[in-house]
């Protein structure tokens, strides 16, 4: 069975670096195919406790993820969540060149009744932007950004959305992207994949009070990026 990297463990906290493509929970209509092959199914075998997954990443992303061993410290991190005392910063590469930063200050639907919107607000600052020489449909090269993104609310696929309201679609989002943006991506390194990273997490623990900061590793599929965009994020 697949494992996972555990970034931090202590008698209440598991913080682990989530592989792209897995989901969180066991799928509503089980497939052999894919069984065992969620999160928590995953950490229950490897670490021979059952979690609490205190907040989501979609199945797509990968990066820092909280995990509570007990349900009064899953209440006590989802309070700070509700406070908006955890920070979430994430690493995206989108389409076209984003400079300077900003806060997107847009509604979003709802993801089960779209006639519901809720405030949503994300912060972004573009890192770098950078080109390929491959025409698009209107530049004589095809150009793309790395960004930083901080959602300051948690709305469904609030960062892909926000991000395609700028005109900017994140590479590898087959919902919300560019498919043939997405198509040369995938010729050029190999990876089939959404290119959103959740880079970086904070929050104080929810026993001690202390507070802690947590990064992802960037996997190969990002040092493939960097070395095409002579660029590597490192604050």
């Amino acid at each position: 069975m697949q494992q996972v990297r555990v970034i931090w463990r202590d008698s209440s906290l598991v913080v682990i670096e989530k592989p792209a493509g897995v989901p969180v929970h066991p799928p509503e209509t089980p497939d052999e195919g894919r069984a065992g092959v969620d999160l928590i199914r995953i950490l229950r075998a490897q670490l021979g406790v059952r979690g609490y997954p205190v907040h989501r990443l979609d199945q797509a992303t990968s990066g820092v993820m909280l995990w509570a061993l007990d349900s009064a410290t899953a209440g006590k991190i989802q309070a700070q969540f509700q406070a908006g005392k955890i920070h979430k910063t994430y690493l995206a590469m989108v389409r076209g060149w984003l400079k300077g930063a900003g806060l997107v200050d847009s509604p979003l639907a709802s993801e089960h009744d779209p006639s519901v919107l809720k405030p949503a607000f994300t912060r972004y600052e573009g890192l770098h932007h950078f080109e390929l020489p491959v025409p698009d449909r209107q530049h004589a090269t095809s150009r793309y950004s790395l960004v930083r993104a901080e959602p300051l609310t948690g709305r469904w696929h609030q960062i892909r959305r926000h991000l395609k309201r700028l005109s900017h679609p994140l590479i590898g989002d087959s919902v919300h992207g560019d498919g043939s943006h997405n198509r040369l991506w995938r010729a050029q390194t190999g990876d089939h994949r959404l290119y959103l990273l959740a880079w970086r997490l904070g929050l104080h623990h929810p026993h001690s009070g202390e507070w802690m900061e947590f990064q992802a590793r960037y996997s190969g599929v990002w040092h493939r990026v960097f070395d095409r965009a002579g660029y590597c994020p490192t604050k």
